[in-house]
């Protein structure tokens, strides 16, 4: 009874330590024809890729002769350096349309290393959208425009928190494309 006692109490204080939460959930439906096109990042956890990106960061999506949709990634360093990457994406499970992968990683016409890219909010008129990773060690807030008002910021903010994901590790990127004088 003793080591059945003591294992219980380990488990509540290694769960206590490594906060585990509930699965990340992606939105019920996305229209990926609607979904195409530019997005804006607003805000985001960035990638070790992304780490040299400070403004105007711009992901572009095209529907594929494949049916795969083609991402091209743009953004600028602090210095003004235009910094572009390229990879495909798709929906593994026509079931789960927002649980798309993602691959940067090309050789010889295959994709290798995919990524999960889940659309865990959206708004009804696409006019914005939070990507997130199951894990929450990223995150992306996209919406059509260069910025996005307040209010509607704040109500992703705390979507986002019902998602449990530490707002404080968003980084906010600047939409200019340029370097101020």
């Amino acid at each position: 009874m003793f080591w059945i006692a003591a294992a219980r109490a380990v488990g509540l204080v290694v769960t206590g330590i490594l906060g585990a939460k509930p699965p990340l959930q992606a939105v019920h439906e996305l229209d990926l024809t609607r979904y195409l096109g530019t997005w804006y990042a607003v805000a985001s956890i960035p990638t070790t890729f992304e780490r040299n990106c400070t403004r105007g960061t711009t992901a572009t999506y095209t529907l594929l002769p494949n049916g795969q949709i083609d991402v091209f990634n743009v953004c600028y360093s602090a210095d003004g350096r235009r910094i572009e990457a390229r990879a495909q994406a798709w929906v593994p499970d026509p079931k789960a349309p927002a649980n798309l992968k993602v691959s940067f990683v090309n050789f010889l016409g295959l994709r290798f290393f995919p990524a999960d890219y889940w659309v865990i909010d959206l708004a009804p008129d696409y006019t914005y959208a939070v990507v997130g990773y199951p894990i929450r060690n990223y995150g992306w807030i996209l919406p059509r425009t260069p910025t996005l008002p307040q209010e509607v910021l704040a109500g992703i903010q705390q979507r986002l928190a019902a998602q449990h994901y530490d707002w404080s590790r968003f980084r906010m990127i600047d939409p200019t494309t340029h370097v101020q004088p």
